[in-house]
């Protein structure tokens, strides 16, 4: 929905070099994709550092999530024509619901901030089970909204999403940016739109049947 990749890079590169991960060298932002991106904070602390106690991972994890809502509050930002697509769902009803691995109050200061809170009628984060890539979030979705995988369809921007989406039984349509779009194919996305106003995606939603639920 947003454009929060850059925040999350930012907050966690600063935290990282501060504690000598690295040797100090700033983490990339191909490394952070490829290895971080869509993941819980505490799967990334515990596959950055699998030697800290859970102090210590806390304690990154606070840090990190401290700096990103600073760095979101300013810069957190729409993916280009998000609101056009939501408006689209409404005019056709459509239940629909948010999925994140995001902790819950990360997951509405991103939704407020973009001027959704009344949009979403449930947000399920990875609390519940196991977070993505696992399949958990997205079957208590299906759940909560009483709909049917084969009749549902999931945008994600993350290998990890992807992944959960695909094992959920659900079509998923990868949202990137160009030069990232290989590893959400890899990961099973059937189509690959680089935003909400991408041409492919409209050309999609015409096809759909709307009579069921998205």
């Amino acid at each position: 929905m947003c454009i929060s990749d850059p925040c999350h890079h930012g907050a966690w590169s600063e935290v990282l070099q501060k504690v000598g991960f690295n040797g100090g060298v700033p983490i990339t932002v191909e490394f952070s994709m490829k290895n971080m991106t869509g993941k819980t904070n505490e799967q990334n602390a515990l596959s950055l550092f699998p030697d800290w106690d859970q102090d210590q991972l806390s304690k990154v994890i606070q840090e990190k999530e401290a700096l990103f809502e600073r760095l979101a509050r300013k810069h957190l930002k729409e993916i280009n024509g998000l609101h056009k697509f939501c408006k689209w769902i409404e005019e056709k009803g459509l239940k629909h619901a948010a999925v994140t691995n995001a902790p819950r109050y990360n997951a509405e200061l991103m939704i407020s901030s973009l001027g959704l809170s009344d949009f979403f009628p449930l947000i399920v984060t990875g609390k519940c089970g196991r977070a993505k890539p696992f399949l958990d979030p997205y079957l208590k979705a299906l759940r909560e909204l009483n709909v049917s995988p084969d009749h549902t369809l999931v945008f994600e921007d993350s290998v990890v999403g992807v992944k959960a989406g695909v094992a959920a039984g659900m079509q998923v349509i990868g949202v990137a940016a160009e030069g990232q779009e290989k590893l959400l194919i890899e990961a099973g996305a059937t189509l690959w739109i680089r935003d909400y106003q991408d041409e492919k995606l409209w050309l999609a939603l015409e096809k759909l049947d709307t009579s069921q639920s998205l």
